[in-house]
């Protein structure tokens, strides 16, 4: 990114399981096409393959992970010891998130944790390491080389405050953006201009989300049960306008063509 090539990344599904061979057979697909590989943090609140074995499986196959860290089920003392394992391990690309609520998930029992913010989380990993202590002011013999990012809603309201959040994230050291899906590339580009006006894309990369729809049912699905996402009306409707066998296909286009947008936003 900092050579200013367009940059790609993609998240790759963790398993269900404890065999590694399942995370090196995922990345092999990705890595044709794919600058970074982001491994979730038990998104939308349910558990798999933890995202810090995952970056450490990919780091030693000589992928380039983005290590996701959630607020939602591990508190400060956690966090640090992760931050840590993960750098000793060669991972260096860490995206902060508050992560989605136990509600959404397949285990709404367990409790959530929270005692940092996605904001915070983003502040102590830059202290960890430009200041090489840790948030209760200890040393570190040797600080983490982190490159730190965060995530940002364009499409969910209040639409005026989220470029504000998002130089919220910046100033607390966030170095890249990734985005929610966009579906809704005016609504981007208002957020992008908007965003331009603070001066943050000279301080920060963004990196727009995007991903192809297979068809009406799933983007009704993700529409209606994954948590932050918005899919216009003429997004359906234009799927639902081709045969259910070329709606795939259909998809696919829609997301070339997001695509093709966002670069010139």
């Amino acid at each position: 990114m900092r050579s200013g090539r367009f940059a790609v990344t993609a998240e790759l599904n963790p398993p269900d399981s404890a065999d590694p061979q399942e995370v090196y057979d995922a990345a092999v697909v990705l890595s044709s096409v794919c600058d970074g590989i982001n491994a979730v943090d038990a998104s939308g609140a349910n558990c798999h393959m933890s995202s810090v074995a995952i970056c450490a499986l990919l780091t030693r196959a000589g992928y380039e992970p983005v290590y996701q860290v959630s607020c939602r089920d591990r508190n400060r003392i956690a966090i640090q010891g992760d931050l840590l394992g993960a750098a000793a391990m060669g991972v260096r690309n860490v995206l902060c998130i508050t992560g989605d609520d136990v509600t959404a998930g397949d285990q709404p029992q367990a409790k959530r944790v929270f005692d940092l913010d996605s904001i915070q989380l983003l502040h102590t990993a830059r202290i960890m390491r430009d200041y090489g202590v840790y948030l209760s002011g200890r040393k570190l013999t040797v600080p983490p080389p982190l490159f730190l990012g965060a995530a940002e809603n364009p499409f969910a309201p209040p639409f005026d405050w989220r470029p504000q959040r998002l130089a919220k994230k910046v100033a607390a050291g966030a170095e890249f953006i990734q985005t929610q899906y966009c579906f809704d590339v005016p609504r981007f580009a208002t957020f992008m201009q908007r965003a331009r006006d603070l001066g943050l894309p000279e301080k920060c990369f963004i990196l727009a989300g995007v991903g192809p729809l297979r068809s009406v049912g799933a983007a009704e699905f993700m529409r209606s049960k994954v948590p932050g996402v918005y899919i216009p009306d003429a997004v359906i409707e234009r799927l639902k306008g081709v045969p259910k066998n070329k709606q795939r296909a259909e998809g696919k286009k829609i997301c070339v063509e997001i695509i093709q947008q966002v670069r010139e936003i």
